[in-house]
This record gives structure tokens, sequence and C-alpha cells, in this order.
């Protein structure tokens, strides 16, 4: 069992810490849960949802190097810091050789993780930009909305009230010539805020399709082959 030498608490919303900010702390989520995300080609894509009793910012501690990603809190959250004294203890009674092979592994599991948002971002199905009517719920009740752009793992969804990034909801979409909207499983993948948005970067949100029946995804195919 990890010894814990304090806990903090945060709200929604809050940054436990950066990318690219220096830190080594270990932490584990006693409540609530902590959102993982990175900054890739200008867009933040969320690498996991930690939840309680699992550890993040180890990588850190291992490669002595910067925080590979962001962490935000979830909900109100409760983090558990491991005690340093404790770590460093049990990470020197490895040996040298064993401490390099951890340290190369995290290297390597950094940079490996890099290029697999890159190349999600880079999309390798192709895209369509079609004005397309679609709706999904919130906690305020069914809102319309439209896509510009859309391909057949996901699309931008423009919207002024964006659902938090990690969040599953359902995403109905109504396509031409099809009589019923298609109902797809979605996960909000990245959000740009009204703060944030520009002339030519609306607000909203990016989203990945995560359920989705064969015969819809066929459908989505036929618009995007026409173009």
């Amino acid at each position: 069992m990890l010894q814990i030498s304090t806990e903090e608490t945060y709200r929604d919303g809050d940054v436990i810490f950066k990318e690219g900010a220096s830190g080594d702390w270990i932490y584990v989520v006693l409540e609530g849960a902590v959102e993982l995300s990175k900054e890739v080609e200008e867009k933040v894509v969320v690498i996991d949802i930690v939840k309680p009793e699992d550890v993040f910012g180890e990588l850190g501690f291992i490669s002595k190097a910067q925080r590979s990603a962001t962490a935000k809190a979830v909900g109100d959250t409760t983090l558990g810091i491991v005690d340093r004294s404790f770590l460093d203890q049990e990470f020197n009674k490895l040996s040298g050789d064993f401490r390099f092979i951890l340290q190369t592994m995290a290297k390597r599991l950094r940079k490996t993780t890099d290029l697999a948002m890159s190349a999600q971002m880079r999309r390798k199905d192709p895209r369509v930009n079609k004005v397309l009517s679609l709706s999904f719920k919130t906690e305020k009740g069914l809102a319309d909305a439209f896509s510009e752009d859309i391909g057949a793992g996901g699309l931008f969804l423009q919207t002024a009230s964006p659902l938090p990034r990690g969040e599953l909801f359902t995403l109905k979409l109504t396509l031409p010539d099809v009589s019923a909207p298609l109902t797809i499983g979605c996960e909000v993948a990245w959000v740009r805020s009204s703060s944030e948005a520009t002339a030519s970067k609306k607000a909203g949100m990016g989203v990945q399709f995560v359920q989705i029946s064969e015969a819809d995804r066929q459908r989505l195919q036929q618009l995007i082959r026409k173009g």
C-alpha cells in the first residue's frame, strides 16, 4: 500500500498541473476523478480519466522530466500525495541497472504517446464539409446544433455550450435523404470554448464516435464519398 504524506482537494475544472511544467510528485485519486490531456496540433486530446485508487504523475518521478500531460479535476476531487521519502527509499533500493531500464521505459512511453496522439489528430478517415442538423442531450434538455466537419469516426460539433472533455453522450444526426436520424454514442475528445474561439475557429467540441451501428457507419461513408 502506498504511503500518503498529505491530501489535497480540488474543485471541478481545477488544474492540478500543466503539461510542460516541472514536478515529480506522484498522486493517488482518493475521491472524484482526474482528466489527463495533451495539446496536439493546437487541440486538446484527452488521454485518460483517472479514477479512485489509480495513480498518476509517475512518469515525472521516474524520468525526472517535465510533465507529459495536463491533469485537471473532474468534479470535486481529493488526491493523496505519495510520501516522497518513501518513494526515494524504495526507488533507491533498486539496482542502478534496473533504475536505468525503468527510466528508459518511461522516456519511450512518453515518446510513443506523443507519436500516437499526433497520428490520431492527422485522421486517417476522410472528412467532408457539409452542414448537418443534429441534437444532443444536456443537463438543461435537448440541444440543437450543427456540424460542418464530419468523418466516419467523428465530427466537429459547433456549439457555444460544449460538454466537458471525456464526457459520453448520445448524438442524433440527421442525414440528407435519410428519414430517421442516426443515433450515435459519442465521447468529447476536445473542447474549444467561446473565449478561445476565433473568426475561423468556432466554439464547439471535437467528438469521437464510440458506438455506431455498421449500417449507420456505411451511411456516413456514403455521404463522405459524395463530398
